[in-house]
């Protein structure tokens, strides 16, 4: 990867806070506190960690990231755009309007990049461990020695409130006791919610639940950088028999003089006034809107990167192919039905009889049996993507 000096990181880093603030600010409505306090982690999983390939988004090997926190969407739509994804920046400019590419949630199918629909706290949680139960499934089917076509990570960011929740505890339990080591959380513990402090219904150590669990846990105070991110990453990556958790002490609203560390930057727009007053805390020039400075786009586009990734898997495919034909060819039937709608269970025969058929008579349903479902999984055909 080619090296990027500090100064056009920082650059880059402010550009997606800014970008979110102008763009909430445009549509008067969305989450900004969010994506200005985890502008780092979006650098350095998205221009730097993971492996992807914007010019092909659905590449069935490419490391999924879930934003769990789904109300922070400025966030993912930002580093989308920036790293090279079909996302403009008329989209980002039509934040939260009807008919664009960049709702209010991250929503599957409608914006490229985005891996699952998300917006009740907790749910993301649940499907990036899916994603990653679903990635040891298939390596450990379809992957053989000098091998290996099924090989990648699944990073998630949650916030307070998806801690909150339980779906999230239940699925991370499952994680911890499989022993997902391709999996990693990324919490942002910013102590606020749209109420206020989550001193006022939440008090507890998250990451010493985690650790119970049986996770990695990683523990940052506010002094992290971005070198602290790459250095947690790395060891998250290191880690191969549990997932990680990373906890991160952060400041919504980062940099913002009257907003930091405020509910009110939770889930409204920050005004004129103080997106001014912040930008000029940055260095940059607070007439200018929806700006990206020279050399950012530079650092951060990941297409030929992903390119390359790409290529090489295909390469590794096409061995894998004539290695193992009835292989590929059972993998190939596996992924091509991902992403189909399950069928309609009213229309498949089933049987029943007897008592069954009673309970028909008084408006309920039998078991069903016999159905025919496929069988899902994450990706698409191997020679398609």
């Amino acid at each position: 990867m080619t090296a990027v000096d500090e100064r056009v990181e920082t650059l880059a880093i402010d550009t997606i806070r800014c970008l979110a603030m102008d763009a909430v600010q445009k549509a008067n409505s969305g989450h900004p506190g969010t994506a200005m306090a985890l502008a780092p982690v979006a650098y350095a999983l998205y221009a730097e960690t993971m492996r992807h390939a914007p010019q092909q988004p659905d590449w069935p090997d490419r490391d999924r990231f879930v934003l769990s926190a789904g109300h922070a969407c400025i966030l993912q739509y930002s580093a989308l755009h920036l790293t090279g994804y079909d996302l403009t920046m008329d989209d980002l400019k039509a934040f939260r309007q009807w008919g664009s590419r960049t709702p209010g949630h991250p929503e599957l199918g409608h914006t490229a990049g985005v891996e699952v629909t998300t917006g009740p706290l907790g749910q993301g949680v649940g499907n990036a461990v899916g994603m990653a139960i679903a990635e040891r499934m298939l390596a450990a089917r379809f992957n053989r020695p000098g091998h290996e076509v099924v090989n990648h990570r699944t990073f998630a960011i949650c916030s307070d409130g998806d801690m909150m929740e339980g779906v999230s505890g239940e699925a991370s339990s499952l994680a911890g006791f499989l022993g997902l080591g391709k999996l990693c959380l990324i919490y942002d513990d910013n102590h606020i919610t749209i109420e206020g402090s989550t001193d006022l219904t939440f008090a507890e150590d998250v990451a010493a639940r985690y650790e119970a669990y049986g996770w990695h846990v990683q523990r940052f105070d506010d002094s992290w950088t971005l070198d602290t991110i790459r250095d947690a990453l790395a060891a998250a990556d290191a880690e191969t028999d549990r997932p990680s958790f990373i906890c991160l002490r952060t400041h919504i609203a980062y940099g913002a003089p009257h907003a930091q560390d405020t509910a009110k930057a939770h889930g409204a727009p920050l005004g004129e006034e103080e997106i001014r007053l912040t930008k000029q805390g940055y260095g940059w020039d607070p007439d200018k809107t929806f700006y990206v400075p020279d050399g950012v786009y530079a650092a951060m586009d990941q297409r030929p990167r992903g390119d390359d990734l790409h290529r090489e898997w295909h390469e590794r495919v096409a061995a894998y192919r004539e290695a193992h034909p009835a292989l590929a060819a059972e993998l190939d039937r596996r992924l091509s039905r991902a992403g189909q709608a399950l069928p309609d269970l009213r229309r498949q025969p089933h049987h029943h009889r007897g008592l069954h058929g009673a309970r028909i008579r008084r408006g309920r349903r039998p078991p069903l049996r016999g159905l025919r479902l496929p069988r899902p999984a994450p990706g698409g055909r191997l020679d398609d993507r």
